[in-house]
Formats: structure tokens, C-alpha cells, sequence
């Protein structure tokens, strides 16, 4: 038997919030939860919105200070730019009201819950121009990638995830030992990393190794 996908709902308006609930109920792949400490904490929370305005970014953002849970939004109206701003909130998945069957919504909860993404094909397509455009115009011309990291930056955190040491990082990159330290002091700093075993667990989450 399949495990069921434990779900939160909240909804700006108690009739969207009564109808997407009356969707869910009925569903054997999802269990709706509340959210209070007698039932257990859900995976995936399902935000309902007419417009992705400040009012719902709050919701989007103490979602994401909550827990664990993975979010997904399901807004009537969606831009790219309203898009990267839920992205920032930590939502994993995005669905048009119009396109929110009841069969299309509980694909994209089980998704999202198993650590997929979901967003609408046509607005990944200018996400990814607009990503493209920030990185060549805005962080490009600075050395900078989207991780935060510049070029020099990413070359010493690889080459310590793979045992060099301060000098021999020093010699493969042709810098001074001291600059290398430097390097290392400012990525460690800025990115809050305890020690080079944590620098290392970082670089492999952003796929620098």
C-alpha cells in the first residue's frame, strides 16, 4: 500500500480553503492534517492565492521558518517575477488555479514531497531567460555565480574538498599561501561554514564536486 502524503492547507479566503479541502478529503494518495500538536505535522503545505502579493509572501515565509515542510502554491495569477519571489519563500512547486484539478494538484503534492519541483512549463521557460540574463549581465561582470561564490572562490573550496592543503592549493592556483587564507577566511565567513570538513559538505550541496 502506497504511504499516504501528509498535507496542510491554507487558503486566504475560507471558501477556497473549504473547496480545496473538500478535493483533498477524498483522495487516498494525501491525508489532510490541521496544525495544531495533536495531528501529526504535514510535509507538504498547499498555499491558495489570487495574487502572490505581500500578504502572501508572509505566509510563504513563516511556512518556510516552520519546518520542514515543502510548499506548494497555487496562485490565479503567476509572473516570473511573482514566481522567483515564492522561489526566495521556499516554494517547490506552482499550479494555476485553472489548472488545479484535483488530479493535477495531488501529482504535484506527491512530487514535491518526494523532493521533485513542479512549475508551469511556459513560465520555466522565461524563468530561465531571466536567469540567464542575471547571470550574464548582473553577477557575470562581477565574477560571481549564483551561489555567491566567485570563480577563485569555487576553485579553493573544490580543491580542499579534494585534501589540498593551504600550500599546495597555493601552488596549483598561483597565488600566495596568505591569499589562499584570505580566500578561505572570507568564503567561510560570509557563508557561516565552521571548518573545512563543513566547506567541503557545502561544496558538495551546491554541486562544485
Amino acid at each position: 500500500m502506497t504511504e499516504r502524503t501528509i498535507v496542510g492547507l491554507r487558503a486566504q479566503d475560507p471558501i477556497s480553503q473549504a473547496g480545496v479541502a473538500s478535493q483533498l478529503r477524498t483522495r487516498p494518495e494525501v491525508t489532510l492534517t490541521g496544525f495544531d500538536d495533536e495531528e501529526p505535522a504535514p510535509q507538504v503545505i498547499v498555499v491558495v492565492v489570487d495574487v502572490i502579493d505581500e500578504e502572501a509572501l508572509r505566509m510563504l515565509r513563516a511556512i518556510q521558518r516552520g519546518g520542514t515542510a515543502r510548499g506548494v502554491l497555487v496562485a490565479t495569477e503567476i509572473d516570473e517575477q511573482k514566481l522567483v519571489s515564492a522561489a526566495e519563500c521556499g516554494v517547490a512547486g506552482v499550479i494555476r488555479r485553472a489548472e488545479a484539478t484535483p488530479d493535477h494538484l495531488v501529482r504535484v503534492i506527491v512530487s514535491v514531497a518526494k523532493g521533485e519541483g513542479h512549475v508551469p512549463a511556459d513560465l520555466l521557460g522565461r524563468l530561465l531567460e531571466q536567469v540567464g540574463r542575471l547571470q550574464g549581465q548582473v553577477l557575470g561582470p562581477r565574477g560571481l555565480h549564483f551561489t555567491g561564490l566567485s570563480s577563485r572562490e569555487m576553485d579553493v573550496l573544490r580543491l580542499i574538498a579534494e585534501g589540498y592543503d593551504t600550500a599546495e592549493i597555493a601552488t596549483k592556483l598561483a597565488y600566495s599561501e596568505r591569499t589562499i587564507k584570505n580566500v578561505l577566511h572570507a568564503v567561510m565567513t560570509r557563508l557561516q561554514l565552521r571548518n573545512r570538513s563543513h566547506a567541503v559538505a557545502y561544496a558538495l550541496r551546491q554541486g562544485l564536486i
